[in-house]
């Protein structure tokens, strides 16, 4: 099955160390990250040691819209990138990758998302009809705005 790479990008006016911040913690990704309000009621775990940065972990279970699956960051640069696996294991398995890259941009950061991985399955049938970077491309679009929001606001 066809491989993917689906990547969007943004300019928000904070500096690279803010943004970090915002990405490195999993907690953070609550106030931004655009999948969050897929089920009022998602059961959330979190890694305690680490609590953020690499190791760290986030778990999460929830309605047929949201799925379950676990992120863990597998490599951090300080105000640079971070690097992330993501594991879904509802509603389809899958397991690809993700990186946030920072590029300071005047006195603020150009933020990239990308996430790579292979379609299999169901999934590969699926992304025939509806392409992968149309659907989840949206959500990257949506993420980006609410991560500038969050991050201007500080």
């Amino acid at each position: 099955m066809p491989d993917f790479e689906i990547s969007r990008d943004i300019n928000i006016a904070a500096p690279p160390s803010t943004v970090f911040g915002l990405i490195d913690d999993f907690h953070q990704w609550r106030h931004w990250s655009p999948w969050e309000g897929l089920d009022p009621n998602l059961h959330r775990d979190y890694s305690t040691d680490p609590a953020e940065g690499v190791g760290s972990w986030y778990e999460w279970s929830g309605n047929r819209k949201a799925g379950a699956g676990r992120m863990t960051i597998t490599a951090a640069a300080p105000d640079e990138t971070v690097d992330i696996e993501l594991a879904f294991s509802k509603p389809f398995a899958a397991t690809n990758r993700v990186r946030l890259t920072l590029e300071p941009d005047g006195a603020g950061t150009h933020v990239t998302w990308t996430m790579t991985g292979t379609t299999t399955g169901v999934m590969g049938v699926i992304h025939r009809v509806m392409p992968m970077d149309t659907i989840t491309g949206r959500g990257f679009e949506k993420g980006l705005r609410q991560l500038k929001d969050r991050a201007e606001q500080r």
